[in-house]
């Protein structure tokens, strides 16, 4: 039987969906995004193309997605929880077996006539997998070893073969934001200290066996960018340079420069 307050969900209109969105937060987000326009329009010498037009056609249709995400109710997408976690795996498992390589990486599938990176709706997928699934959990609950094991492959599975991509940026972001949840479903700072410590103690090891030359040499253009300030390290360098005309201020809008 359901509760009062799930059933009376159901019955609420457009409306009230509508009212129930956190507007305080879209109009936060659309602010920040609005100060990207218009940096992109003044960088371009006040134009809209190559950056500010197509940037903006993206926003609304991505702000379109958002307000009908936000309109569904929270029951719909535990209930694709799950499948929508299996199949994202899949892919990824796809990836492995006849991926495309590019650049070295391994890390797109061809379904028909579109080329999809499964890493990204894992993303997705793995936050709402363990929401549903710790949904279903005490605060103690979270802490016993074996229950504690079904959260810990959820994380792994996935991190494990995107790493075999190899793609180390969005191997971090799964485990981060895995562990992210697990910690703000209660998880015990018994459980949380020893595995800190032992990432951090790990750290060495990862760099001499597990990282690839390119992967350690992103690390040391960004601790010393001059060392190659023309090549990977560019973008770091321009950015010291645009601090260092502009201040904290900028030169103005429209006053900047960029390399179109």
């Amino acid at each position: 039987m359901l509760r009062p307050y799930a059933a009376a969900r159901r019955t609420l209109s457009v409306a009230d969906k509508l009212y129930e969105i956190n507007w305080g937060l879209v109009l936060l987000i659309t602010i920040i995004a609005s100060i990207g326009f218009a940096m992109q329009y003044s960088v371009a010498g006040g134009s809209w193309d190559p950056w500010a037009g197509k940037q903006l056609i993206r926003f609304i249709v991505g702000f379109g997605i958002m307000i009908v995400v936000a309109m569904v109710d929270i029951r719909v997408w535990m209930n694709f929880a799950y499948p929508f976690y299996a199949a994202s795996l899949l892919l990824l498992l796809g990836v492995e077996l006849m991926g495309m390589a590019h650049l070295g990486a391994q890390r797109w599938i061809t379904l028909g006539p579109l080329e999809l990176q499964p890493s990204e709706p894992m993303k997705i997928a793995l936050i709402l997998a363990l929401a549903k699934f710790m949904h279903g959990q005490s605060v103690e609950d979270i802490s016993k070893p074996l229950r504690l094991l079904i959260p810990l492959a959820m994380i792994a599975m996935p991190a494990v073969l995107v790493a075999l991509q190899p793609n180390l940026g969005t191997t971090i972001i799964l485990t981060l934001d895995g562990c992210s949840l697990l910690f703000l479903a209660g998880l015990s700072w018994w459980w949380i200290t020893p595995v800190v410590a032992a990432v951090a103690a790990a750290v060495p090891l990862a760099w001499r066996f597990v990282l690839h030359d390119y992967q350690k040499a992103r690390v040391m253009t960004f601790l010393n960018p001059e060392s190659d300030a023309l090549g990977a390290g560019w973008n770091i360098t321009q950015a010291k340079i645009a601090v260092g005309s502009g201040g904290a201020a900028g030169k103005g809008f429209q006053i900047g420069r960029a390399h179109v």
